[in-house]
């Protein structure tokens, strides 16, 4: 199966769906970063916290860019935030902005409050993000859904797949990946859209292998070979006690991770080994396509599933509120799925 149409199982599929449309509105998707420290007062860094409405992550950046009269280049931020919402999230500028912040507050940006610190934000410092997400539109029978629905994604997890979002529209970054990978493009591709794509592929590769597990009934289930993480954070390990790995992944101390493959990822073996040559022969892809792409793919392991400690869900006039956290580079469209049974899903969520 070529992994560019691949239609991922939803793990709640013998349950109804609840149905309905999320991004009516702006402040029906709210999304609040949740920073991986706070800033420490000092430095010559100015660490802004940030609310935006209705802005692209890039438009966003550009405008701060123009309004502080600084280059992007100096502009730090952890992470790219969804477009229709209302998001708030903290970027750096250096100090020598401060006399214009003034200027920030206008035109869909708001300006929180401001501290400093002594480096750039950078990308990836962040531990995830909250949602606050109300779905209009639902079934009438929603009420009735949720609870089966909340209780499995609350017990199994939710498998962590990439969202549509990673791919580009209609699978044109994915597309470009393959064809970088397989020596068929001759046109010029930029740096920026290179790693892009190649990294399509990576995350379209492990999608394909958790929703293999999920659909043979492997999603809870431990294999021999397989790279185990530590959940919520830590180091892995390759399984060769079967039976004990299963109590510790049944008492969320760990978790398969799936592969994002490149040249360093750490190696599973035996039927884990298995199912992921069996992914890349599906792409007509092999370990050794990953080679010769310098640092873009040194590859990695990431969790096949994460858990959902505060899921929570009310049923309004309006339709149903959702709330939860997620950690970073995991997609809110992924829970919503599992939940509303649709694939029209607005599919301009950030990481």
């Amino acid at each position: 199966m070529s992994i560019l149409v691949d239609s991922l199982p939803l793990l709640t599929a013998d349950l109804p769906g609840i149905s309905g449309q999320i991004k009516c509105r702006a402040e029906d998707f709210e999304v609040e970063e949740i920073p991986a420290y706070a800033p420490s007062g000092k430095g010559e860094f100015l660490y802004l916290w940030v609310e935006k409405r209705e802005l692209g992550a890039e438009f966003f950046l550009r405008q701060v860019s123009k309004r502080l009269e600084v280059p992007l280049a100096e502009i730090g931020a952890a992470g790219l935030k969804d477009r229709h919402a209302v998001t708030r999230q903290m970027i750096s500028v250096p100090d020598s902005c401060e006399p214009l912040l003034d200027e920030l507050n206008r035109d869909g940006i708001h300006l929180l409050s401001v501290s400093r610190h002594s480096n750039k934000l950078k990308p990836g410092h962040l531990h995830g993000n909250r949602f606050n997400i109300l779905i209009r539109h639902v079934h009438s029978e929603s009420a009735e859904r949720l609870p089966a629905l909340l209780q499995r994604l609350r017990t199994q997890g939710v498998p962590n797949f990439y969202g549509p979002q990673r791919f580009g529209r209609e699978g044109e970054t994915l597309q470009l990946g393959l064809e970088l990978f397989r020596g068929n493009t001759a046109k010029r591709v930029n740096p920026f859209l290179r790693r892009l794509a190649l990294s399509a592929v990576q995350s379209a590769l492990f999608n394909h292998y958790v929703a293999a597990r999920l659909r043979d009934g492997l999603f809870r289930t431990v294999l021999p070979g397989d790279v185990m993480l530590k959940w919520p954070f830590g180091g892995m390990f390759v399984v060769q006690d079967v039976p004990r790995e299963q109590e510790r992944f049944e008492r969320r101390e760990i978790i398969p991770g799936g592969p994002m493959f490149g040249k360093k990822m750490f190696k599973s073996a035996g039927p884990a080994l298995e199912r992921e040559l069996q992914t890349l022969q599906a792409a007509e892809l092999s370990l050794a396509s990953f080679q010769g792409f310098g640092k873009l793919l040194s590859g990695t392991r990431r969790y096949s599933l994460i858990y959902l400690d505060d899921l929570d869900a009310v049923v309004e006039a309006e339709g149903v509120r959702l709330r939860f956290t997620l950690p970073a580079g995991s997609y809110a469209t992924v829970v919503l799925r599992e939940l509303m049974h649709t694939e029209q899903l607005q599919a301009d969520e950030n990481e």
